[in-house]
């Protein structure tokens, strides 16, 4: 791998939990015995690690308790990430399930990006040794007022601007439910409107993943070379798009 140019890491946290008094959010846990796993994952090779908080939108919803508390977890383990030398991505995700509407996308993220930022200054993290994931600003997938590709771009990068400091050293997004075709146009989008303090590039799931699983499921043997190089052509989609040249159709 290493010969390729790729650099191995790991998904360290244990998973949403309910978090007691406030029914509906939940809070990462994983904390227990990370500094020694951290140590073994090093031993093992990885470079960098990963942590996804979850925010729900909805009634009452993100608490500033739930807010805080999974930023807190965030901050102690890119910390705990640090202490071991490999890279910590804070993972932030604002669920795009609900109703909500860009606005609210747009109040909730940007509070959840100021107090994640507060946290990991108060833990003494090094910021130009972090790498935030962050989520699009982007209406609920059951809202009825869904907004252009432009729009999605300009209150992403204006969000990311008020609350990220300049010394990051990059930003990646999270597809979130987006379509393919989506989450391209939308990184491309903000990357035409640039330049940026921080690059802006991709860290997709299912977005890079899912045309491939659709060829995979109807016949996983006779469709492998087909799905390989859908997924290598959806790589090289959004590598245009960090560039901001991707082209529809193109």
């Amino acid at each position: 791998m290493r010969a390729a140019g790729i650099l191995p890491g790991i998904k360290v946290d244990m998973g949403p939990q309910p978090l007691a008094g406030f029914p509906g959010e939940v809070v990462t846990e994983g904390l227990d015995g990370l500094r020694q796993r951290l140590a073994e994952y090093v031993r093992l090779g990885a470079q960098f690690a990963k942590w996804r908080a979850v925010i729900h939108i909805g009634d009452d919803m993100p608490s500033s308790t739930c807010i805080e508390a999974n930023n807190h977890a965030l901050a102690r383990y890119a910390a705990l990430c640090q202490e071991a030398g490999i890279v910590p991505v804070v993972e932030p995700e604002v669920l795009m399930d609900g109703e909500h509407d860009i606005g609210v996308c747009y109040e909730v993220t940007e509070a959840v990006l100021r107090s994640l930022f507060a946290s990991l200054y108060e833990h003494n993290v090094m910021l130009e040794g972090t790498i935030l994931k962050a989520s699009m600003v982007i209406p609920g997938k059951d809202c009825d007022e869904q907004v252009d590709v432009e729009e999605v771009a300009e209150a992403t990068v204006r969000c990311l601007k008020s609350t990220v400091p300049a010394l990051l050293p990059g930003i990646v997004f999270l597809s979130g439910g987006q379509s393919d075709e989506q989450s391209t146009a939308h990184l491309n989008a903000m990357n035409q409107i640039g330049p940026h303090p921080w690059p802006l590039s991709f860290s997709y799931g299912r977005a890079m993943q899912q045309a491939a699983l659709k060829l995979w499921s109807k016949d996983m043997q006779g469709k492998y070379a087909e799905a390989q190089k859908t997924v290598a052509q959806r790589a090289r989609e959004n590598g245009l798009a960090a560039l901001g040249q991707w082209r529809s159709g193109g």
